[in-house]
């Protein structure tokens, strides 16, 4: 698909994978509109990460998604969606539950909302492994059953449905997408792999919740690949697709990876206030991408370590976005 031209809007255009696919899209020739949360900071997040000279080609609009004229505003003349929008924390949903359930489910409703009285051509919807809860059957493939683990997993399962059903009811032309978890550059230490990262490269001692849990890592370049893939091929609307490389790793022994790539031995000390209730917590998390490679053309190229090596070049040189000491919700 050629993207030149092309007016497309990314939600919450200021978060680590969102910002990257904005950096690409610019790349792409398309005409972007990133839609920020609005503050009085006007802090853009991650956006201020992009080249300056592809930043000075992206057009900002600041709202909320839970205001409805807002997210009417930003979606005029757009041809591509692309949904990234949402309060993603697990922890914070605990704190939390009716922020994360407002912002995910009622954003996602305006945006639908939005889209199908703005007949745009496509929206791509951002799901999460997360809603599948802990693996029933591995590798996870779209079949699986969904299960809300914690109140962010359950408003993504709301949030998906609210896309599904617009596609069934009114034919707005979503695909759902559900990227597994994606690490690299420019993540928050709300992640674990930068977590681990930050603590290993300047202290002694790495705290950490459970270290039994498994998940399936994809490098963002491969997740912001598989967005452009899903906006581009042909029938795919009203699917849901998993973006995952098909392998897992235990928490515990990613930890002991990165270790050997940094090439330090730090001794890994069990930080209670960080491990999730036993039955919210999800144990195993294993992607099936056969969906994916079949309908959009799409599978991982990075390897887990040439991605963690990537991850840990870049933090080593933006250790002032991080605190290493303090536990981020």
């Amino acid at each position: 698909m050629i993207w030149n031209g092309k007016q497309i809007l990314v939600t919450g255009a200021g978060g680590f994978i969102a910002s990257h696919l904005v950096e690409q899209m610019v790349r792409n020739g398309a005409s972007v509109r990133a839609f920020v949360r609005y503050n009085s900071r006007n802090d853009l997040g991650m956006l201020r990460q992009i080249a300056l000279d592809l930043f000075s080609q992206v057009e900002i609009i600041s709202g909320d998604l839970r205001d409805m004229e807002a997210v009417r505003f930003a979606m005029q003349g757009v041809d591509t969606v692309f949904h990234l929008g949402a309060l993603i924390a697990i922890p914070y949903s605990y704190v939390n539950p009716r922020e994360v359930f407002d912002v995910n489910v009622m954003g996602t409703l305006n945006v639908m909302m939005a889209a199908r009285d703005s007949a745009v051509r496509r929206v791509v919807h951002t799901s999460t492994s997360e809603v599948y809860g802990t693996a029933q059957y591995t590798p996870i493939d779209e079949a699986h059953p969904l299960q809300g683990q914690s109140p962010y997993s359950a408003s993504k399962i709301g949030a998906d449905k609210i896309a599904e059903s617009f596609y069934r009811s009114f034919n707005v032309p979503v695909v759902i997408l559900r990227p597994f978890n994606t690490y690299g550059p420019r993540q928050s230490a709300r992640a674990v792999i930068p977590t681990i990262i930050t603590q290993a490269l300047i202290k002694d001692e790495v705290k950490l919740g459970s270290l039994d849990p498994s998940r399936d890592f994809t490098f963002v370049q491969d997740t912001i690949a598989g967005f452009i893939r899903a906006a581009e091929a042909n029938n795919v609307t009203g699917q849901e697709v998993n973006l995952g490389n098909d392998n897992t790793i235990r928490i515990g022994d990613l930890a002991e990876k990165i270790f050997r790539i940094i090439g330090k031995s730090p001794k890994v000390v069990t930080d209670t206030s960080r491990i999730r209730p036993g039955k919210s917590e999800v144990m195993k998390l294993w992607a099936s991408n056969k969906k994916a490679k079949e309908l959009i053309g799409w599978e991982p190229r990075i390897s887990l370590d040439e991605g963690l090596r990537l991850t840990i070049e870049w933090i080593s040189t933006h250790m002032d976005f991080y605190r290493p000491d303090q536990y981020t919700v």
